[in-house]
């Protein structure tokens, strides 16, 4: 079980930071609202990526952090149960 929460934390840390880069250069134009401003409208080609890879980024770091610290324990358990 540990091996499935080291697993689940690396994506979470790595997918979280790779969010956090993201929605600083893109969603914090002032010190107020830093990472809650919305997206830029006017986005060229490679910020329109990176907006869109920054959406992508926060998902996979809370389903990827959930896939490994309660679906694979919870089927694990329950493939356990129903062998005994």
């Amino acid at each position: 079980m540990a091996d499935e929460f080291a697993k689940g934390f690396g994506i979470f840390v790595t997918a979280g930071l790779g969010w956090m880069i993201l929605g600083g250069w893109y969603n914090t134009p002032d010190f107020e609202t830093q990472l809650s401003a919305p997206d830029p409208e006017q986005a060229e080609l490679y910020g329109q990526i990176a907006i869109a890879l920054k959406d992508a980024l926060f998902w996979f770091a809370i389903l990827g952090a959930l896939t490994f610290w309660v679906v694979i324990p919870a089927i694990e358990e329950a493939r356990t149960a129903l062998s005994e």
